[in-house]
């Protein structure tokens, strides 16, 4: 068993650690191309802030050192991403010691590009790696047992071998192989968590202008949203706009029409869009890896009385919300301004999770807050200045067929929940009216 012996980590940067908020000015939303007339993102200050992030996080974790197999802790920790070819693949993978810098293990190739264009990582901290593509190498191979001995020799190297070792998620194999090696391994994604969710103002400014390129995507939504049209060729149109203006990632998104609107399926199909249809899309892209999630309910021609008062209710829902969502303030009393499950008719939280919540935006999808009826009341924490996040709200209609789905993207300043979700969502919008 390892022993929870702490040495001397490195000292985190103070200056590093300030997120470097600008709350007097408005929310930046600039192009998506540096200039040299006016600050941007700093991309330099964007990797200082989040290894400082982690570095604080790990000090205080009682770990030694962190293993990330996860991308988005990846990248957070060492600035290298290789695209969404890599997302699923479990074969990149970077570690943080409380002594040193980030090690990065990448595709083949990849590793010598790193080496020549990320010059605020050592050069000799860049090695390719392989552990085995997700069982596509057979493990007699052995290449589980050798990533498992170079870790353990970094880990020795860098005076942390007798400490506890993070490890967010990984196949099977490679945690025997660790524990093999006589390591103590424990969950770290919490502290990775932990380390990422307060966002600093280049991440509040990449997720804002992410935030509006879906705001210019339902534009053309709704102008292309009539009878004819298929679920599918919405998804479509939206994919080519979000690259067309620089999205780096379109990751999924839902298109929902007609009597597929209740219960929500979670996907689009090839159907038809109809003469008064309720339909609603949510749209979950990212720039330079910041994600959105931000739903839209539109009725197609014209909208009915049961149609409008599903919409009133889900927008009320999301207000009561968004009006209790400020630093300071216990995630279970935000959590009591959403509806119990029974009020969308459903018969339990587990069974109604994901249609009224809150959750974190950054560079994955659901980071922290995550604030629902199901969890919040069991570990309510305290919101703070700097989360970003996600607020959704679903309600279905009296027409047994029909819902509205809302979601607004906020980001809690001082004096609490800003917008940064633009297209119009007070009221229900007709689009192309008769």
């Amino acid at each position: 068993m390892a022993k929870n012996l702490k040495p001397e980590f490195l000292p985190v940067n103070e200056d590093d650690l300030k997120p470097s908020h600008r709350w007097n000015r408005p929310l930046m939303a600039p192009g998506t191309t540096q200039v040299d007339f006016e600050e941007r993102v700093e991309f330099r200050r964007l990797h200082r802030y989040r290894l400082a992030r982690t570095r604080q996080a790990l000090a205080q974790s009682g770990l030694g050192a962190m293993l990330c197999f996860d991308q988005y802790n990846i990248r957070y920790i060492s600035s290298t991403v290789i695209g969404e070819w890599a997302r699923d693949k479990l074969i990149r993978y970077c570690l943080l010691t409380g002594n040193g810098d980030p090690w990065v293990w990448d595709f083949g190739s990849a590793a010598r590009h790193h080496r020549i264009y990320c010059p605020w990582l050592h050069e000799d901290h860049v090695r390719a790696g392989n552990p085995g593509m997700r069982g596509a190498i057979g493990p007699e191979v052995g290449l589980f047992k050798q990533a498992a001995k170079e870790i353990k020799q970094l880990l020795r190297q860098e005076g942390v071998a007798d400490m506890p070792l993070g490890l967010d998620l990984c196949e099977p194999g490679m945690l025997f192989a660790l524990q093999e090696e006589g390591l103590e391994v424990r969950d770290g994604q919490q502290m990775m968590l932990t380390a990422r969710e307060i966002k600093s103002h280049d991440e509040i400014t990449l997720l804002n202008i992410a935030s509006s390129m879906v705001d210019g995507v339902y534009q053309d939504i709704a102008a292309e949203l009539k009878p004819g049209v298929k679920e599918s060729q919405i998804v479509a149109l939206a994919t080519k706009r979000l690259y067309e203006m620089g999205s780096d990632c379109v990751e999924a998104i839902n298109s929902i029409s007609g009597e597929r609107c209740s219960p929500h399926p979670h996907n689009f199909t090839d159907r038809l869009i109809r003469p008064g249809d309720q339909a609603y899309f949510d749209i979950i892209h990212s720039f330079i890896g910041y994600r959105t999630c931000y739903y839209r309910t539109f009725a197609v021609g014209s909208s009915t009385p049961a149609q409008r008062d599903a919409y009133k209710q889900a927008r009320q829902w999301m207000d009561d919300t968004i009006a209790m969502l400020k630093p300071g303030v216990s995630t279970d009393k935000a959590a009591e301004q959403l509806p119990e499950a029974s009020a969308i008719g459903f018969e339990s939280e587990m069974a109604a999770f994901g249609l009224n919540f809150c959750h974190g935006l950054g560079l994955g999808l659901h980071e922290r807050p995550l604030i629902s009826r199901l969890n919040s009341f069991i570990e309510p924490y305290e919101l703070k200045e700097g989360m970003v996040f996600a607020v959704e709200t679903f309600c279905p209609a009296k027409d047994g067929v029909s819902a509205a789905r809302i979601e607004e993207m906020v980001v809690l300043t001082p004096d609490g929940a800003k917008i940064i979700s633009l297209y119009p969502a007070n009221e229900l919008p007709v689009a192309n009216p008769y």
